[in-house]
């Protein structure tokens, strides 16, 4: 397939001054970006706000999610301590076991 050329769109690219060229750059990019929060759902203008919740909800779960496993990190060392404490009593015959 060959490259044709199209003498009335280099014609018109070559009227277009900077600042036109500029700004049909800038509308371009809005109408992309409208168009993307659109298929994401995010159309209605709150997409800021909801954005924030997003990323409020996100955070929160990652504190959740760590201060979870420092308990359980705590829970078994302290389970592992008290195991090593009893043992001790059991081998130092404090409760009266072991032989």
């Amino acid at each position: 397939m060959q490259d044709v050329e199209h003498p009335a769109i280099d014609d018109n690219l070559a009227l277009l001054r900077r600042e036109d060229f500029d700004e049909l750059l800038e509308r371009a990019a809005e109408r992309g970006a409208i168009r993307a929060l659109a298929n994401l759902g995010l159309e209605n203008g709150h997409a800021a706000c909801d954005i924030r919740e997003l990323r409020g909800l996100l955070d929160a779960w990652r504190d959740a999610r760590r201060t979870a496993w420092q308990t359980v990190v705590k829970v078994l060392t302290t389970g592992l301590l008290m195991a090593f404490l009893v043992g001790a009593a059991i081998k130092l015959k404090v409760y009266g076991g072991g032989q």
